[in-house]
C-alpha cells in the first residue's frame, strides 16, 4: 500500500473547512496551511525575526506576537511587499507541511489531506494530487461571506473577485465537491471520494 496527501482547496465561503471537518470525522489526518502560517511566525521563531528585518517593528504586537492585521495593510496593496513576505513565509509553511506529512505516513497513516486556500493559485496544485475543489455557485458565496464576516454585499463580492476564479480552480480540479445543496449531499459527495483516493492509496505499491 502506498500514502496519498492529497489536496482541498475551494473559494471564498466555499465550505472548505466544512468538507475537511468531515474528513477528520472519517479519520483522515488534515494539514492545515493556515495553521501552519501561524505556526511559522511564532514568538522566537526565525520566520518572525525574518518578518521583522523585513518589515520593521511597527508589525510586532506589544507582547511580541506578530501584528497580523499591520502586515496585512503594507502588502495588501503592494505586489512588491507581497512577493517579499510570500517569499519568507512559503518556503517555512512547506517545509513544515512536508515534515508533518513525512511523520503521518512513518505512523502508518494511508491518505492525509493538505487543506490550503491558494493550492492552485500558488501552482502548487500538482504536488497534491487528487486535488479535490470544493464548489458553490458565487451567489451562495456571497451570501455566506456577508453571514460569516459581517460583509456588505459590495466587499464580499470584492473579495470574491480579487480570488482566482473558482471555475479556474474547478478546472484543475480531480474530484469536485458541491456544497451548495444541504449538508447531507455534501457528506455523501465527500464520502465518495474519500472512499476513491483511499482506493487509489491500496493499489499503489
Amino acid at each position: 500500500m502506498g500514502f496519498i496527501l492529497f489536496g482541498l482547496t475551494g473559494g471564498l465561503s466555499s465550505g472548505k473547512s466544512t468538507v475537511a471537518r468531515r474528513l477528520e470525522a472519517q479519520g483522515v489526518p488534515v494539514i492545515d496551511a493556515d495553521v501552519l502560517a501561524r505556526e511559522v511566525v511564532l514568538p522566537g521563531s526565525e520566520g518572525l525575526a525574518e518578518v521583522v528585518r523585513a518589515f520593521g517593528d511597527d508589525v510586532l504586537r506589544p507582547d511580541g506576537t506578530l501584528d497580523r492585521a499591520r502586515l496585512a495593510e503594507i502588502v495588501f496593496n503592494d505586489d512588491d511587499e507581497r512577493r517579499r513576505l510570500n517569499g519568507i513565509l512559503h518556503p517555512r509553511i512547506g517545509a513544515l507541511g512536508m515534515s508533518r506529512a513525512l511523520a503521518l505516513r512513518e505512523r502508518g497513516e494511508l491518505v492525509a489531506c493538505y487543506e490550503a486556500p491558494l493550492l492552485v493559485e500558488n501552482g502548487l496544485a500538482d504536488m497534491f494530487r487528487p486535488l479535490v475543489v470544493v464548489a458553490v455557485p458565487e451567489e451562495v458565496q456571497v451570501v455566506r461571506a456577508m453571514a460569516r464576516d459581517g460583509a456588505t454585499e459590495a466587499q464580499a463580492r470584492a473579495r470574491i473577485a480579487a480570488q482566482l476564479p473558482l471555475a479556474d480552480k474547478v478546472a484543475a480540479a480531480d474530484f469536485v465537491i458541491d456544497n451548495s445543496g444541504t449538508r447531507e449531499d455534501t457528506e455523501r459527495q465527500i464520502d465518495l471520494v474519500l472512499a476513491q483516493i483511499r482506493e487509489r492509496a491500496r493499489a499503489q505499491d
